[in-house]
């Protein structure tokens, strides 16, 4: 039986190069069904290829010496190419523009900061689908913290609300934007609606705003001073939760597990392609990191969190980060 199954994926090798393992396009279709996909007959091969590759990729990673651990996941039978188009912001977000205003303390600092156990100030994990809307989600996270923090009651705000109406603030839609420009554009607009009210879809529309439905709003913006991860820390640990934004590269998307670290990403204002959702701070084996809240569903990586390595503006993290002051 296997001496047949694999002349028959000698068939394949139009669509399939390398010639595939029995067990590869096993677990190929347990992949699948696990993650309900369906596909063509032709695509169904070029999926098949592509996953194996990026199987064998995470296999070659995790046998190595490294800080972080691959797995399999909602995007394993992707090209990264593929990846990039449907789920980071399509154009690389210049944020060199922001000026820094945040005031830290002369204090000292826990080692460890994580808001999801102070008490109800995070949201659960969301999902962004296929838009590259990542920035309204770090923005609606954001700000859903910062008033509970301030008031006790946890709203869930609209990502949506943010794709239709915030282009004036040179922000795209599901082709990207930045939290600090978003944050701006609920203070001059005054208010963002609930995900309830204007709910999202993944997709651009018209602008449906409802002044009279607005729940949330913003009196001041914020931004950390450009490259200075010890404000993000300040601000982290003695206040709330922070936005900021990265350059996403191709391992980062099979991420399951450990602290991240990449030595592909950069590190400047001009190349960040994700915005995210800094909600603490630790440590694991000497290495400092960032507990950060991703907008992927909590089926991608550590429930929907990373950590990733703090101290070094891994991947220009510390580009651009910001949070806002409510207006309660």
């Amino acid at each position: 039986m296997e001496v047949v199954l694999l002349l028959l994926a000698g068939l394949h090798t139009a669509y399939c190069s390398p010639l595939l393992s029995v067990e590869e396009e096993y677990l190929f279709k347990s992949w699948t069904s696990q993650f309900n996909k369906q596909y063509e007959p032709d695509e169904y091969y070029r999926r098949l290829q592509i996953f194996t590759e990026n199987k064998r990729r995470i296999d070659r990673h995790n046998a190595g010496n490294h800080s972080f651990t691959m797995g399999l996941n909602q995007f394993s039978d992707m090209t990264f190419a593929e990846f990039k188009k449907s789920f980071l912001l399509r154009e690389p977000q210049n944020c060199s523009a922001t000026k820094g205003s945040h005031v830290s303390s002369s204090g000292t600092y826990p080692d460890s900061v994580d808001w999801r156990t102070k008490g109800k100030f995070v949201t659960p994990v969301k999902n962004q689908g296929a838009c590259g809307s990542c920035w309204t989600f770090s923005t609606t996270g954001c700000l859903e913290s910062v008033i509970a923090i301030a008031t006790g009651k946890l709203l869930f705000l609209s990502e949506q609300q943010l794709v239709d109406c915030a282009q004036a603030f040179d922000n795209h839609g599901c082709s990207g934007g930045l939290p600090s420009h978003a944050f701006e554009y609920i203070k001059y607009n005054k208010g963002l609606m609930t995900e309830e009210g204007y709910p999202y879809t993944a997709m651009d529309g018209p602008c449906k705003f409802n002044p009279k439905e607005a729940a949330a709003f913003v009196k001041e913006v914020v931004n950390i001073t450009k490259y200075n991860e010890m404000e993000m820390v300040d601000a982290v640990a003695r206040l709330n939760p922070v936005s900021f934004a990265y350059e996403v590269t191709s391992d980062f998307m099979h991420y399951q597990d450990g602290v991240y670290s990449s030595t592909e990403c950069r590190n400047t204002t001009e190349t960040v392609n994700h915005a995210v959702l800094a909600v603490g701070y630790g440590q694991e084996k000497g290495i400092p990191y960032w507990i950060v809240k991703n907008s992927w569903g909590p089926y991608w990586g550590m429930q929907g969190y990373f950590f990733i390595e703090r101290g070094k503006n891994m991947c220009g993290l510390a580009a651009c980060s910001s949070y806002p002051v409510p207006l309660v």
